[in-house]
């Protein structure tokens, strides 16, 4: 049986989209290849795949930006220098055929090196997105670099043309993320949720200030993480009073959240690799309002509203026209072309090739 090594040092500590891309690729890769994973954090007891927990300190603050971030020695740079040193004694005693490094900087250096030792196969997914860190991915020379839209594709070919480049999106779980029934308090106010970390590039200060124009229309954000709730409360709480809530739910739970709402948005700064949240929001049978950009266009495709958000009286404008419009099964239409099953399928695929 092939073995593939996943190394993220924020799984079991935080719920973003590169954490459920390591939970839901491993669980349905898990019946064909010995899989581990080398985390930070605690096994959640319910995994069908290895956890090798390596503990380390990690910041919440998850922007990093700065002089300093692109020489990659932050303090979570160097957490994570240390938590892949940690786990090279393993990887080599090991020798699995595929490693996947997750987080950038000093850890996809050293398991390129790692697995030119003992002939190993690495392959980065594009978590960072278009920019200095997968600059740097791309730099590290690994078998196959994923690219997480056409777009990013286009770049990472262009940014180094001597690596092998894939097209594979992330995805979202059809089964967890669906539309059970119909709101029953339709007379009541029309939601608009969002759902990301509390940092800058979120700019949820954009979605608070558009719903703020709106008539009887409420904000729930479900978030967690960064450094920006408080500012993010104060702001809202000024802005739309009672029509503005934060829940912290664990990722279990979201799709209740989900069904709670009648359009999702995510304001986001184009640097954005992908927004598991679009597809999870869709699958739910949500219409998307998001920020118009070639990787957003790609994902929403007809089921919402692409806007540049920073234009506050159009996003406003797409959000209400978003609300009052009929979207049907577009959006779970859309949601369905992104099934994690399908993508699992598309890295064993890869591995089949390469390993």
């Amino acid at each position: 049986m092939k073995k593939i090594a996943f190394l993220n040092i924020y799984n079991g500590v935080v719920n973003r989209g590169a954490e459920t891309f390591v939970k839901e690729l491993t669980s349905r890769l898990s019946s064909k290849y010995k899989v581990e994973v080398f985390q930070a954090g605690e096994a959640k007891g319910n995994e069908n795949y290895r956890v090798i927990q390596i503990p380390a300190k990690i910041s919440s603050k998850v922007d990093n930006a700065g002089f300093f971030s692109r020489l990659f020695i932050t303090r979570n740079d160097f957490s994570i220098l240390f938590f892949t040193l940690k786990a090279v004694h393993r990887i080599l005693k090991e020798k699995p055929d595929v490693v996947i490094p997750v987080n950038g900087g000093w850890m996809p250096a050293i398991l390129r090196i790692v697995t030119w030792i003992y002939g190993g196969k690495l392959v980065i997914s594009g978590q960072s997105g278009v920019g200095w860190d997968d600059r740097n991915n791309l730099w590290c020379f690994p078998n196959v670099f994923v690219a997480l839209s056409s777009y990013a594709a286009s770049w990472a070919k262009r940014a180094n043309p001597f690596v092998r480049v894939v097209y594979i999106p992330n995805g979202v779980d059809l089964i967890k993320f669906r539309k059970l029934a119909n709101r029953k308090d339709k007379d009541k106010s029309k939601v608009v949720l969002a759902a990301c970390a509390f940092v800058k590039s979120k700019r949820l200060d954009l979605a608070i200030e558009a719903v703020s124009r709106l008539n009887d229309v409420k904000l729930i954000i479900a978030g967690g993480g960064g450094d920006l709730r408080d500012k993010i409360y104060d702001l809202g709480s000024r802005k739309l009073g009672d029509r503005f809530e934060i829940v912290s739910v664990p990722f279990e739970d979201m799709p209740e959240v989900y069904r709670k709402a009648d359009v999702f948005t995510l304001p986001s700064e184009s640097s954005e690799a992908f927004g598991n949240v679009l597809v999870e929001a869709m699958a739910s049978g949500l219409p998307v309002v998001a920020t118009d950009d070639p990787i957003r266009r790609e994902i929403v495709g007809k089921a919402g509203i692409l806007v540049d958000p920073k234009d506050i009286d159009s996003y406003t404008t797409a959000l209400e026209t978003a609300l009052k419009k009929d979207w049907g099964n577009l959006p779970r239409k859309q949601a369905e072309k992104f099934s994690w099953d399908r993508i699992a399928k598309m890295y064993d695929k890869l591995f089949e090739e390469i390993a």
